[in-house]
């Protein structure tokens, strides 16, 4: 790896956590010229291209390479100022983290705000199963997914079971699905899905042999608002089991399926890279899931 110094990995840390050269020079106190000097120092010194001038802007394979660096010496040297600054602003580490929706709406805020007062929290809101692809290209330090397997440079804890039920509104389960989830039934009712990384609902409809592009979806990309939208009769969706309890209580949803239901496995992947911040982080996230989770 060619000898790099550090303003240049800062450099490229600021241009792909602000999305823009222009972003990293004001969040850098510089001129888009010296930011743009920098990179191009660093590029030069590793004999490729490491940034995509994209809107946002990321890193190429290589550049994914030095951003882990860049992370990392980040890390390190937050930790450093951390043991003998006086100025705990000064000495906040920031840590990028990637959550999936559910978690995030639940029970992973309420485990990371003892912590606030300092770590400073980059909180990256992605679908379990696509979560792990953030920690390989340097974006995160850390995620809640479904990858049991450790990320190259990662470890890999077993949080727990996040259980799904397909609900719908009572009164439109009435009129969607009289008889019951048949497979014709099942091609006409309207769906609500989170985003179009959202596999749940496809994947329940595959299991009862519907092809997923029949039903008419809503796409509701939040947590809470998902719940909402299933609950005010949008259509059916896969809600955590806490959801689709409470609102059998309520009267307001039915289970379309009793007795089948879809359980995610999460895990949480962290960098093997040490530091006091991340090593807090990661024992508060497996003990409020420990909590949480089946």
């Amino acid at each position: 790896m060619a000898d790099v110094d550090l303003p240049q990995l800062r450099a490229l840390l600021a241009v792909v956590d602000e999305g823009s050269f222009e972003g990293a020079a004001v969040a850098l106190h510089l001129t888009q010229s010296a930011v743009s000097q920098r990179i191009r120092a660093l590029e030069t010194a590793v004999g490729q291209v490491l940034v995509r001038r994209t809107r946002p802007a990321g890193v190429t394979d290589a550049g994914a390479v030095y951003l882990r660096l860049a992370r990392q010496v980040q890390g390190l040297t937050d930790e450093a100022r951390a043991a003998v600054t006086a100025d705990e602003r000064a000495g906040r580490p920031v840590l990028p983290v990637a959550v999936n929706s559910d978690s995030l709406g639940t029970w992973v805020l309420p485990a990371l705000a003892p912590l606030a007062g300092e770590i400073l929290f980059d909180l990256h809101r992605e679908d379990q199963d696509h979560s792990a692809d953030l920690l390989r290209d340097g974006t995160v330090v850390a995620a809640i997914t479904t990858a049991a397997r450790p990320v190259q440079g990662c470890t890999s804890h077993r949080l727990g079971v996040l259980r799904y039920r397909p609900m719908m509104a009572v009164d439109r389960a009435a009129r969607h699905l009289p008889d019951g989830p048949t497979p014709d039934a099942l091609a006409a009712a309207p769906l609500v899905v989170f985003d179009r990384k959202d596999d749940l609902q496809d994947g329940y409809l595959r299991e009862r042999g519907v092809d997923p592009a029949l039903p008419p979806r809503h796409h509701v990309p939040a947590s809470a608002d998902f719940v909402l939208a299933v609950r005010l009769g949008l259509g059916w969706g896969m809600l955590p089991e806490r959801d689709a309890a409470a609102g059998e209580r309520d009267g307001v949803l039915v289970d379309i399926d009793p007795g089948r239901h879809v359980d995610v496995t999460l895990h949480w992947q962290q960098w093997t890279l040490r530091t006091a911040a991340l090593d807090r982080t990661g024992a508060a996230v497996r003990a409020a899931a420990a909590a949480y989770l089946r």
